[in-house]
C-alpha cells in the first residue's frame, strides 16, 4: 500500500486555483425561495451554498454536516443549518479534463475514515482511478492511504463509493470506454468491487481473492441501499437503455451484449446463452441518470419508499416508486426538468429533507446553463404552504406538439452532445452546423447514424440501427435543414437503402 505525505492546506489551494474557491453561503433558515407543490405536501425550496466548482458527490455525514466533492479536487463540508463551508481537503493530484476529476466519496458511519475516488495522470501520460482512504478529524483529513489504482480513461470512469450494511467498502467503475473491459473476470473496470475498509479482499467474496461483486456494467452513476438492504445503481446506457439495476452478489448485466431487457434478436440469442440480470427499470430516450438515494421518511410521505434519482441530459428529479419489498420498480414521478439545469447528486438528512447538487458548470451544460451563482446545493423541505412564493413547476413536458418529429428526435436523441445550435462541443462532440458530413453525400451520413463511430477510447458515437427507418430519414432531414444546413432532405427508401447495405 502507497502512502502519500500530507501537504499543507494553504499550499493545496494554490494548487488547486478555483477549487478552493470558499462558495458563497446562504442561509435558507429564512424565507424559502420558491415552493413545489406536491400531491398533499407542500416543499420549501432554498440554496444552502452556491458558486461551487461542479459538486460531484454529496453526503450526509456523522457530524450532520453535508460532505461534498467538487471535481476540480476539494473536499469540504457545509452546516446545512447556516451554509458555513469548512474545506477539509485539496488534493493536487487530481486530473480535471471534461467528466474527469474528484468523482465519488463516502463517509464510513462508524469508523473516522473518507474514502474517495478520483482521476489521475500519470507522467507518462497514462490515465489512471485512484480509491484512496482519509481518516476524518473535526477540521481536516489526513493520513492518505491507497486503497487501489486501476485503468482510466477519458472518459467512463465511473465512479461511485458507498459503504454496505455490513461496512465493507462497495466501489462501481466504468468500462472505461474499452467495452470487453465489463464482461472480463480479469479486470477491475466495468464492476461493482468489494473490499474492506484497508482495501485487502474481504474473506467471503464472492470469488476468492477477488474484489468482484458483479460485471457487466457501462458506467454507473449511482448507488444506493434501500432501508431492507437491497442495493440499487444507476447506469448510462449508450443511445438506448439507461438503466435501473438491483445489483444481486455475483450479478452479470450483461453490457455490451445486452442493453436494457434484451428485447432486441441478437440480445435475446445471447440471453439464451447467458444468464443476465435485466434492469428494474430502463430509459429509452437516454436521460442520463446520476446520483440515487432512497427515501424512507414520512417526512415527505409522497415520496415513502422510492429511489430519488438527479438526471443530466433530461435536467430532473426522478422519484422512482418501490414496491414493498423493495426489490422492483412500480412507477416514476418527474419533477423540476430544466428548473435548476443538470442533478447530478443528491442525498437525504435524517429528518427526511432532501438536498440535490447542481451539475451546471461541468464540460456539457444544458441549454441556458450555466446561470449565475451556479453551481450549487438546494434543500427541498416541507412547509406549510406556498404562499406567495413562486411555484415550480413538476415537470416540463419536451415532447410539445411545436417540435416537428425530426427535431424532437434530435432533442432526444442528439442534442446533449451536439447542443441545440447543432454546434457541438470542441475537442469532443463534433458540430453538425456546416458539416460536410451532413450536408454532403446522404449515403456516408447514414452509415454514420447507422453504425456509429466505433472508437475504443473516449466519448464516441453509438450505432443508432435500432431506430425505426422513418425516425432516421426524420432525425438526418432534420440536421440537413437545421440551422445554416440547406441540404437535400432524406427519404425512408434512402434510409432502407444504405441499411441493406450496411448489413443490417
Amino acid at each position: 500500500m502507497k502512502r502519500s505525505t500530507p501537504i499543507p492546506l494553504l499550499l493545496l489551494c494554490l494548487l488547486a486555483g478555483s477549487a478552493c474557491r470558499p462558495g458563497k453561503k446562504t442561509n435558507f433558515m429564512q424565507q424559502p425561495e420558491s415552493a413545489l407543490v406536491l400531491e398533499s405536501t407542500t416543499l420549501g425550496v432554498s440554496t444552502i451554498i452556491q458558486d461551487l466548482d461542479v459538486p460531484w458527490e454529496i453526503c450526509w455525514g456523522p457530524d450532520d454536516r453535508i460532505w461534498f466533492t467538487e471535481q476540480s479536487g476539494a473536499i469540504s463540508a457545509v452546516k446545512p443549518e447556516t451554509g458555513e463551508r469548512k474545506i477539509m481537503l485539496v488534493i493536487p493530484e487530481v486530473y480535471r479534463h471534461r467528466s474527469l476529476g474528484l468523482l465519488g466519496m463516502a463517509l464510513h458511519p462508524t469508523a473516522p475514515y473518507v474514502f474517495v475516488d478520483y482521476t489521475h495522470l500519470k507522467e507518462d501520460s497514462t490515465i489512471v482511478s485512484k480509491l484512496v482512504r482519509y481518516t476524518r478529524t473535526a477540521d481536516t483529513l489526513k493520513d492518505p492511504l491507497l486503497l487501489l489504482e486501476y485503468p482510466g480513461n477519458t472518459g467512463h470512469n465511473g465512479s461511485r463509493v458507498i459503504i454496505s450494511p455490513d461496512g465493507r467498502v462497495m466501489l462501481a467503475t466504468g468500462d472505461a470506454a474499452r467495452y470487453p473491459n465489463a464482461s472480463d473476470t480479469a479486470s477491475l473496470n466495468g464492476k461493482i468491487l468489494r473490499m474492506n475498509t484497508d482495501g485487502s479482499i474481504p474473506a467471503d467474496n464472492p470469488y476468492p481473492g477477488n474484489y468482484m461483486w458483479s460485471r457487466g456494467h457501462r458506467n454507473i452513476q449511482g448507488l444506493a441501499y434501500t432501508s431492507s438492504g437491497n442495493f440499487f445503481a444507476s447506469e448510462h446506457g449508450d443511445a438506448t437503455d439507461d438503466e435501473l439495476n438491483l445489483i444481486h452478489k455475483t450479478g452479470y448485466y450483461a453490457w455490451p451484449h445486452i442493453e436494457g431487457y434484451a428485447d432486441r434478436a441478437k440480445e435475446k440469442t445471447y440471453a439464451d446463452t447467458f444468464a443476465f440480470v435485466p434492469p428494474a427499470f430502463a430509459w429509452t430516450p437516454t436521460i442520463a441518470p446520476a446520483g440515487i438515494d432512497h427515501y424512507m421518511s414520512g417526512n415527505i410521505p409522497e415520496w415513502k419508499n422510492t429511489i430519488l434519482m438527479g438526471t443530466l441530459k433530461n435536467a430532473s428529479l426522478r422519484v422512482i416508486r418501490l414496491n414493498e419489498a423493495q426489490d422492483s420498480v412500480l412507477g416514476e414521478n418527474v419533477y423540476l426538468t430544466g428548473v435548476f439545469g443538470r442533478i447530478r447528486d443528491l442525498c437525504v438528512s435524517p429528518g427526511g429533507d432532501v438536498y440535490i447538487a447542481t451539475s451546471n458548470r461541468d464540460w456539457n451544460p444544458g441549454k441556458g446553463f450555466p446561470k449565475a451563482h451556479d453551481d450549487r446545493i438546494i434543500r427541498l423541505f416541507p412547509i406549510p404552504s406556498a404562499g406567495n412564493l413562486p411555484v415550480l413547476p413538476k415537470s416540463v413536458n419536451l415532447n410539445t406538439a411545436a417540435l416537428a418529429k425530426g427535431a424532437l428526435l434530435y432533442a432526444n436523441y442528439c442534442e446533449a452532445c451536439h447542443k441545440p445550435d447543432g454546434r457541438g462541443i470542441k475537442g469532443s462532440f463534433p458540430a453538425l452546423d456546416r458539416s460536410k458530413l451532413v450536408t454532403g453525400n446522404a449515403g456516408q451520413l447514414l452509415q454514420m447514424i447507422l453504425k456509429g463511430s466505433k472508437k475504443n477510447t473516449g466519448e464516441q458515437m453509438p450505432g443508432f440501427a435500432f431506430m425505426p427507418d422513418e425516425d432516421i430519414a426524420a432525425i438526418a432531414g432534420y440536421i440537413r435543414r437545421a440551422w445554416r444546413n440547406q441540404a437535400d432532405s432524406i427519404t425512408v427508401s434512402d434510409v432502407r437503402i444504405e441499411r441493406k447495405n450496411a448489413g443490417f
